[in-house]
């Protein structure tokens, strides 16, 4: 996992309990198939791709009340 993705991930979602949950969650989207919600010119893992995906507004999460 690159650390420039994840900085800026956590920016967005700053709990990192929570960030680990959606990412965990993208990840097992992306691979069962589901397309990349961002392009790049170098190979990403799916775990970067989620992280990328989210620090730029691509995903977004709900905080449902238990």
């Amino acid at each position: 996992m690159r650390e420039d993705y994840l900085k800026d991930a956590l920016k967005i979602i700053t709990d990192p309990n929570m960030l680990i949950n959606v990412v965990s969650r993208r990840v097992k989207q992306l691979r069962r198939g589901n397309r990349p919600l961002v392009e790049s010119l170098e190979k990403l893992s799916a775990e970067d791709t989620a992280l990328r995906e989210i620090s730029e507004g691509k995903i977004s999460f709900e905080l449902s009340e238990a």
